[in-house]
């Protein structure tokens, strides 16, 4: 019986499966668990730069609005009234004519900055060949505000020899068609700097010879 219970013992002490044996050992692995105040502190971070991003963008958006809207430009003219006085024609000692034409000009100063205009020149033509022209004063026109300027053009003996083919079948149709420029120049004052300004409108006028009036009109900024 003594011998029976030692065998008892021994197989009670080894192992029942053997561990497999490898000949390449397998590397460790390891796992890093960030704590949770390290996790926080990156959102933070990333919430703070999207805030100054934001804001950056909108002072960039503010800065060019505001270059938009106070960078100056030229005045804008209009003709409100156009009318002819006086419309003669010369056969001798050469063909030429006389003409006498008013109009008034409207000045609109869009920036937010008043401009001084020297002058306002109004010229007229017959065919694309400048006639005549004349000078008026200047002035100042307010920010955001306009002015109305008063120009007469009178032309005596204006001569139109290098299309007297062309007046004649004018006359004989009782229409002719007259070309007019309105100029105006100036500056404008901004801190310590002068910026010259410059508009011009040309108008396409049809005369009625019959009843010496103005039978269309029509009107182009350039």
């Amino acid at each position: 019986m003594t011998a029976a219970k030692h065998s008892d013992t021994s197989s009670f002490g080894q192992p029942l499966l053997s561990e497999p044996h490898s000949s390449h050992p397998q590397p460790p692995q390891y796992v890093i668990v960030l704590p949770p105040r390290l996790s926080h502190y990156r959102h933070r971070l990333l919430r703070k730069s999207c805030q100054r991003r934001l804001i950056c963008a909108t002072i960039i958006l503010f800065l060019a609005a505001a270059a938009y809207v106070l960078w100056p430009s030229d005045p804008q003219l209009s003709v409100v009234r156009l009318s002819l006085d006086r419309l003669h024609f010369h056969t001798t000692p050469q063909i030429s004519l006389d003409v006498t034409l008013d109009l008034t000009v409207n000045v609109w100063n869009k920036d937010f900055y008043s401009i001084a205009y020297d002058s306002l020149v109004v010229a007229i033509g017959y065919r694309g060949k400048r006639l005549g022209f004349m000078t008026s004063d200047g002035g100042r026109i307010r920010a955001r505000g306009s002015s109305y300027v008063n120009a007469t053009l009178q032309l005596d003996g204006a001569e139109v020899l290098s299309d007297v083919i062309l007046l004649l079948e004018d006359l004989t149709k009782g229409a002719i068609p007259f070309d007019t420029e309105s100029e105006i120049s100036g500056k404008l004052g901004l801190f310590f700097f002068d910026l010259p300004l410059k508009a011009k409108i040309s108008c396409e006028v049809i005369v009625n010879t019959r009843n010496q009036t103005i039978a269309r009109q029509n009107c182009y900024p350039e």
